[in-house]
């Protein structure tokens, strides 16, 4: 099973790690599955992009970017070359360590969830 390591531009939020995670799971199911907050506004259609993240790394463990990610991508708060939407990143490999970097979310208009 995999493990998705968070991390936090609000240096007032701790690091976590869930560990067990089944393939299949997008990093914003695993985040909403353990109390971690990720605006998403659009219920995860690719639509938006506030659920926007930096993966720091395992990219390669997930479904890789589609043109439509991309797209919307380029419409997030401050966009690197290692961002991607959240809802869009379905682990695709058992065995994974992926590293999630979550942007400030205090800049992002958005619903609560």
């Amino acid at each position: 099973m995999a493990t998705v390591k968070f991390t936090f531009e609000d240096k007032n939020i701790n690091p976590v790690t869930i560990e067990n995670v089944l393939d299949g799971n997008t990093i914003l199911e695993v985040a909403e599955d353990n109390d971690i907050h990720i605006n998403h506004n659009c219920g995860e259609v690719c639509a938006c992009s506030t659920c926007h993240v930096y993966i720091n790394s395992g990219e390669d463990a997930l479904q890789e970017i589609s043109d439509r990610e991309e797209d919307f991508i380029d419409r997030a708060i401050n966009p690197r070359i290692e961002s991607r939407l959240s809802c869009q990143c379905v682990i695709l490999e058992e065995d994974a360590t992926i590293e999630v970097e979550v942007p400030d979310q205090s800049q992002i208009i958005g619903h609560e969830h």
